[in-house]
């Protein structure tokens, strides 16, 4: 007798909870325009307001395509590869080509590359074994004492 009014009871606070109505958030749900619409003519035109021809590309007044680019045109001739000299697992062997060179003006000293970084250290210390430093360039003594610790002990 106990069981069936604990499932009378469970029943009836089912139902009365899924009579109750949601809140309703404090915000809405942003809608996005479409990338493209139909102009009353019945031109495709585009978010800043661009005449596209069939295939999507912008087109001017005079229906010649502004802005088109042509990949295969555009890099004809360059022997740069952005993975050159790496090992390619799928292929099993290195990514033909070879690696662009820096523009002008960014050699060593730049911020990147050998040579970009200022290191001093100290006269009378041998620097790291396995590291190179420029002749007459000095290295900073190392850290000394015991380590700080991050967070206080509890």
């Amino acid at each position: 007798m106990a069981s069936s009014i604990r499932v009378v009871a469970a029943l009836l606070s089912g139902v009365c909870l899924g009579a109750c109505a949601l809140p309703e958030p404090d915000y809405k749900v942003l809608q996005y325009p479409a990338p493209y619409r139909k102009d009353a003519s019945g031109v495709v035109v585009d978010n800043e307001d661009m005449t596209l021809d069939a295939e999507g590309y912008r087109v001017n007044r005079n229906g010649a395509r502004v802005e088109p680019l042509d990949v295969p045109a555009k890099t004809a001739g360059e022997a740069s590869n952005a993975v050159a000299g790496f090992y390619i697992s799928s292929t099993g062997q290195r990514a033909p080509g070879q690696v662009m060179t820096p523009s002008e003006g960014a050699g060593a000293g730049a911020g990147y590359g050998p040579g970009s970084a200022n290191v001093t250290s100290s006269p009378g210390v041998p620097p790291p074994a396995g590291t190179t430093m420029a002749p007459g360039a000095t290295m900073a003594p190392g850290a000394t004492g015991q380590p700080v610790p991050l967070a206080p002990p509890k």
